[in-house]
């Protein structure tokens, strides 16, 4: 079922930008991720990191489906769940606490003020530590762990002067996290129980001003390193601070939760005719 124009709100996780829509009734056309890559292109349409869709559930309050602006679908995205979670409200799929489920698998959540909302994630698993690899002419010793999502940790004191772009591009394709490639944080302590990232996100193939689930793995990581404790105050590029609590585990971490602002900037209608509908 399609209409010819879409309802849709601009909302912003810490300087994570999405294009959300209510999908309950299968408004958005398929495939899902052409119209992703569509709606979020940069300077050519509404301009957006990703794409969220809620969607009915039988288990839970609601789906979550979450398309990177080059229409690829991704497992999980942080932000984009608090910003959902903050749309299930407002559209009327959900209470002040809600549950969810995604391809992550299941989520709760919930809104501590009228513009943040803390959201339980899945343990985070797979973690690799002290890993050298080669890229842009340098040997890096990076670390990695999956939080719904791969995540490469690379600390680097002088943040400002990351080369973010020019040795995240790489790395996110590097034959070690082979075959689904990885986002990549760039890490700098900024106090015992804080950090500043810089996160080249897989998907949208470029800096983002923020990553939840890149947030998570890095505070975990710097953490299981011994640079900082948890609690994790994290500092992203759009100078937002993000809340990451959790508990070391076998292997990554389990309880772990994001807290964050979910902010609606603007909304709107969606013409289909414009995106070739």
């Amino acid at each position: 079922m399609t209409t010819t124009r879409i309802p849709f709100l601009k909302m912003s996780g810490a300087g994570n930008d999405f294009v959300v829509v209510d999908n309950r009734h299968g408004i958005v056309p398929e495939p899902a991720s052409t119209f992703a890559a569509r709606v979020c292109a940069r300077r050519a349409a509404i301009s957006a990191d990703g794409l969220l869709l809620l969607e009915s559930s039988p288990r839970k309050d609601f789906r979550m489906r979450y398309f990177n602006a080059d229409g690829s679908e991704a497992e999980m995205c942080g932000n984009g769940g608090r910003c959902i979670a903050r749309f299930a409200t407002l559209v009327g799929a959900a209470r002040s606490e809600m549950a969810f489920e995604n391809l992550a698998g299941d989520f709760r959540a919930a809104l501590t003020s009228d513009d943040r909302v803390r959201l339980e994630m899945t343990d985070a698993h797979s973690m690799r530590l002290n890993q050298v690899v080669e890229v842009g002419g340098r040997r890096l010793t990076v670390h990695s762990l999956n939080t719904g999502v791969p995540h490469v940790v690379v600390p680097w004191d002088d943040l400002d002067a990351a080369p973010v772009v020019d040795l995240g591009r790489p790395l996110r394709h590097h034959p070690a996290f082979a075959p689904a490639g990885t986002n990549v944080n760039f890490v700098a302590v900024d106090g015992p129980q804080a950090i500043r990232v810089r996160t080249y996100e897989r998907g949208v193939e470029d800096e983002t001003l923020a990553c939840g689930t890149g947030s998570v793995a890095s505070a975990i990581l710097m953490t299981r390193l011994g640079r900082v404790g948890a609690p994790v105050t994290v500092t992203v590029r759009s100078g937002s601070q993000l809340g990451v609590d959790f508990e070391p585990g076998e292997g990554g971490a389990t309880n772990v939760s994001l807290e964050g602002e979910a902010v609606v900037l603007f909304g709107g209608e969606l013409y289909l005719s414009v995106f070739g509908y």
